[in-house]
């Protein structure tokens, strides 16, 4: 009886210990030094809320659609300034952006993830 509390104990701790570490990179953000008791502003992120960013383009994967962008923080989302990768609406809007380029950009939430829908 004793073994097996003991080992619940391991598995319970080893378990915590890999979503601690998981939580640290979560679906291409860097949230190294975000206060993750905010739960990301999930409550403020209804789907189709706009929000407004700004921030410099890391990335693009134009095959899959999607943009990285080191932005500023969000007010809307009480989000600190962090690198994360959107889907983006409209792949024309590709063609606007530049790896380096500073952009002001507007995206949503859709579903587990953001969406950029537009920039300049």
């Amino acid at each position: 009886m004793k073994q097996t509390a003991t080992l619940a104990l391991v598995a319970a701790l080893t378990l915590g210990a890999g979503t601690a570490l998981a939580a640290d990179k979560m679906d291409g953000m860097d949230m190294k030094g975000m206060d993750m008791g905010k739960k990301m502003g999930d409550m403020k992120a209804a789907p189709g809320a706009a929000h407004k960013a700004v921030g410099i383009v890391k990335a693009i994967d134009a095959a899959a659609g999607t943009v990285s962008v080191a932005h500023e923080p969000v007010k809307s989302l009480e989000w600190p300034a962090m690198v994360m990768g959107f889907a983006v609406k409209d792949k024309a809007l590709l063609d606007k952006l530049a790896v380096g380029k500073k952009i002001e950009f507007e995206f949503v939430k859709e579903g587990k993830g953001y969406t950029l829908t537009s920039a300049k």
